[in-house]
């Protein structure tokens, strides 16, 4: 239990200039804990998931266009929002705005766990990220409040490592606890950090809002880009299984066009919108948030699939699969710092057109894995180049976002650029997967043709398609028939993941592009 100790520095009691300054300085490392804890569920949330899905597909019976939605609802939430999380909490209070998420998160995440169904489950991942909408923007927030100038970059330093530390240990922790436990079990966890955060948040942590603020918060433009990116998300998601062209998917398709449009509308007319479409005029600005949007999707196909390949196809335990993201996050933190001086010394276009390049080489080179060979030989090396690719990108690539607006507009565009990651990776999941699911359906046909298989057979292989590798075997084929189904369901996933990681690989290349067409050849000095 938190002992609470002093009762919290409120606006009132921060007014009492004798009080103020003592106020605040002991509220400093609760406010930096509080920010840690809180974001922390968020982003342990966001990698842990992944490694679980197959588990999750194969306890819920979920096709993989439930999978999508598992990953896809919480993280269109969480692009939605963000935005208009951060200025929630400039209007209402921001340990108001940071508890509440807190709260909404972990109901949320209880649901999650307890969730019978993967409707009941898609629709607290929706929950959650609306809560860590109002988490993640607040816990930056509440340092910036917290902090002066001179300490916050120390400050948001320890926060952005406690972060990556979180992110990363993310799939092996989710991996370890659905083999021991359950898959559920990732969801449970956030409940003591949730206590313990809104315990420090209510007890230590002074309240604090932008008195200056006198406009409204961008309600309709919230509830148009949420409108807009579910309905786009649901009409790609769709396609994996009638054509385009069919009402399901042409229908969402143009709702979630005119939505989109109406929030651009929107934007360019209201007062206080929460994208002020003004920063895109800026080469520079728009080419980093075009480059993020294709990086991005990019690598989200990769962290979305890879679980499956190595639990459904190699027989890898959930653990194991976790740990195979292990040289990715261990280079991208060996080497953020590094990568952070790489704008300084050769300027933008250089690391932000090698790292994509050097990414869609591991992607490549995750292609190439097959049904044999070991982690070391068919795993490692295209993680491994791929964490250094993306070593080499995202620093430079988030300076280049904040060096490209003023500095009063730092924060909006930090936010922006944060969304338009995750929409990218809204699409790479959505997109990919109705790929995935007619590449692995074409596949299956046809090495099944080539076995003779019976027509029962073939039907319910057929109709199982949408689950990828996950799909179960009819109970009347046995002996050696049984083996060659199974191989054949196998061998056309690792087509199928074949094709996606070189999709992937091309739209990284298309990322390094965008970036030697919008940067200036050197910006720094030469080192």
């Amino acid at each position: 239990m938190i002992n609470l100790g002093r009762a919290p520095c409120d606006e009132g009691v921060i007014r009492a200039a004798a009080a103020t300054a003592d106020c605040a300085n002991r509220a400093k490392p609760w406010v930096l804990a509080a920010a840690v804890l809180g974001s922390s569920m968020a982003f342990i949330d966001g990698s842990a998931v992944n490694v679980a899905l197959p588990r999750i597909q194969s306890d819920l019976n979920a096709s993989v266009q439930a999978a999508q939605w598992i990953v896809n609802g919480y993280t269109v939430m969480l692009a939605a929002l963000i935005l208009v999380g951060g200025s929630a909490g400039d209007h209402f209070g921001r340990r108001r705005v940071f508890a509440l998420g807190a709260a909404v998160f972990t109901a949320a995440s209880i649901t999650c766990g307890l969730a019978p169904s993967t409707t009941v489950l898609v629709a607290a991942r929706i929950a959650q990220g609306t809560g860590g909408a109002l988490l993640v923007p607040g816990s930056l927030a509440l340092i910036s409040a917290a902090f002066p100038a001179e300490e916050r970059g120390k400050a948001i330093g320890t926060w952005a490592g406690f972060s990556a530390i979180t992110t990363a240990l993310g799939p092996v922790l989710g991996g370890w606890l659905a083999d021991t436990l359950s898959w559920r079990a990732i969801f449970f966890i956030n409940v003591p950090i949730a206590l313990s955060t809104l315990g420090i948040a209510f007890g230590r942590l002074p309240e604090s809002r932008d008195q200056s603020e006198g406009a409204a918060i961008d309600w309709r433009g919230a509830f148009l880009v949420t409108a807009g990116l579910l309905t786009l998300a649901y009409a790609l998601t769709a396609m994996s299984e009638p054509h385009w062209t069919d009402l399901l998917v042409s229908g969402p398709l143009l709702a979630s066009a005119i939505l989109i449009a109406a929030f651009i509308w929107s934007e360019a007319r209201g007062p206080s919108p929460m994208l002020p479409l003004g920063l895109f005029r800026s080469p520079a600005f728009s080419g980093a948030n075009l480059m993020t949007l294709l990086l991005y999707f990019a690598l989200s196909s990769a962290f979305f699939f890879l679980p499956f390949d190595l639990i459904q196809v190699h027989g890898y335990s959930a653990t194991l699969a976790g740990a195979a993201f292990l040289p990715f996050t261990l280079i991208m933190g060996g080497l953020s710092r590094w990568s952070g001086g790489l704008v300084e010394h050769y300027g933008a276009r250089l690391p932000l057109t090698i790292g994509p390049t050097v990414a869609a080489a591991g992607l490549a080179l995750l292609a190439s894995s097959s049904l044999s060979g070991s982690y070391w030989a068919a795993f490692f090396p295209g993680m491994a180049v791929l964490g250094l690719g993306m070593s080499v990108s995202v620093a430079p690539l988030t300076t280049t976002v904040m060096g490209s607006v003023e500095d009063k507009r730092a924060g909006t565009a930090s936010g922006v650029n944060n969304a338009i990651s995750r929409i990218g990776a809204m699409l790479a999941v959505a997109l990919l997967g109705a790929v995935a699911a007619g590449n692995f359906g074409s596949a299956l046909d046809a090495r099944l043709n080539d076995l003779q298989v019976a027509s029962e057979v073939r039907l319910s292989l057929k109709a199982q398609a949408a689950k990828l590798a996950g799909a179960q075997m009819p109970s009347q084929v046995q002996g050696e028939q049984r083996l060659a189904v199974e191989r054949a369901l196998s061998e056309s996933f690792v087509q199928t993941f074949r094709v996606v990681m070189l999709v992937s690989a091309c739209v990284a290349l298309g990322s390094a592009l965008c970036a030697w067409l919008t940067t200036a050849p050197i910006t720094g000095r030469k080192g």
